[in-house]
């Protein structure tokens, strides 16, 4: 077990506000209350320490992917995101056959068991396929309740999340599924109208797949998913924040209707997220990244981002002009929560495990600590 540690100086973000020359409190794994006499202090003087990021929408990074790749392969892109502050990560699938993602389900849950991961994000195939975009449209399906009850069995309890075109025959009937078994329906790659969006809210759907990316656009007669999503107090809205999938104005349009309780910023990451240009593929799907932007090779649709947590806290607060707080909740609490997990993860309490992130007054990334353990040590004295 590690030595404890008594991070000082700091200002620190809990859930109250920010403390001005705060410190965190490290004991083994947990935030403790109070400090054994022969803890280590590490001062963080002029830095920000914030809680450990959680991602609930992520397919890869690392030159790795989660839709498809060996256990050692998902591990790998892990690690590459909690080098950038996400000490918890949902793995998102994307469309495949059926009995593949089945089969690949259980590979995840594996590492879900072990706590690698925090569970399984099924993101097809039952989507419009007039909004499917990096989506291949050969394998999209209805979401029938029995193939989405069959997804669910084969995660072996740590289905997390599964996004739905609700509007498709069966959408609603398995929305209702997914709430009865307590795994979060989310309303994405839909062409849904305003009205068929609150049928969804009302079956229980609770989460809006990133917003405003593969929906109809708002429209002063046709409202659509976008303002149903906004609107409805039970719903938490996905934003990407990498300055390509949304425009700041946006972005600023959802935290103002929202709120910053009902954000909850995700990379949408694919395998080439902190690993580089070139050509990777997105289940069977080929893409290009070029200048950090990820586009299929055939269509040019976007394909999920290169984004990692720590660029998109940057510039929510530097670019966007969020408090820190704000962000704070969008990128660790919000998220915790909608995972049943905030009694463990996304904010800096006694009890909670150790997970945080050491931004300096730039707010750049220069610490990370999971569990007790740093994965990147900042190295501060």
């Amino acid at each position: 077990m590690a030595p404890s540690k008594v991070l000082a100086g700091a200002r620190v973000v809990l859930p109250a506000g920010t403390v001005d020359d705060g410190r965190v409190i490290v004991d083994g794994t947990r935030i403790a209350d109070t400090a054994p006499p022969q803890a280590e202090v590490v001062d963080v003087s002029g830095h920000w320490v914030v809680p450990g990021f959680v991602d609930i929408h992520n397919h890869g990074g690392g030159g790795a992917s989660f839709a498809g790749g060996t256990a050692e392969d998902i591990l790998k892109g892990v690690h590459t995101h909690r080098l950038h502050g996400t000490t918890t990560v949902v793995a998102s699938a994307v469309t495949g056959d059926l009995d593949f993602l089945a089969r690949h389900a259980g590979v995840l849950a594996e590492l879900a068991q072990q706590g690698d991961i925090a569970g399984i994000h099924f993101e097809g195939p039952f989507i419009s396929p007039c909004r499917k975009g990096a989506h291949d449209e050969q394998l999209l399906r209805d979401p029938d309740p029995a193939e989405v009850r069959k997804l669910v069995d084969a995660a072996h309890g740590h289905a997390k999340m599964v996004t739905l075109a609700t509007e498709l025959p069966g959408g609603l009937d398995s929305v209702r599924l997914l709430a009865e078994h307590g795994v979060i329906a989310a309303v994405g790659h839909t062409d849904a109208t305003y009205e068929q969006t609150l049928q969804a809210i009302d079956a229980g759907a609770t989460v809006a797949t990133h917003l405003f990316n593969a929906m109809p656009p708002l429209g002063h007669r046709s409202p659509g998913p976008i303002t149903a999503l906004l609107e409805d107090e039970r719903i938490t809205v996905e934003l990407i924040n990498d300055g390509t999938h949304l425009h700041p104005a946006a972005l600023q349009l959802a935290f103002h209707h929202a709120g910053a309780a009902r954000v909850a910023f995700i990379t949408d990451a694919m395998d080439a997220a902190g690993f580089g240009d070139g050509r990777y593929l997105l289940g069977p799907m080929e893409v290009e990244v070029a200048d950090g932007v990820a586009r299929l090779v055939e269509g040019g649709s976007i394909a999920g981002s290169t984004l990692t947590l720590d660029r998109a806290f940057k510039r929510a607060v530097t670019v966007d002009g969020l408090p820190v707080e704000d962000v704070v909740a969008a990128i660790s609490a919000n998220p915790a929560r909608l995972l049943g997990m905030a009694d463990r993860v996304g904010s800096l309490e006694p009890g909670k495990d150790a997970d945080l992130v050491v931004l300096d007054d730039a707010f750049d990334l220069v610490g990370v600590m999971r569990r007790g353990e740093w994965v990147v040590d900042p190295q501060l004295g």
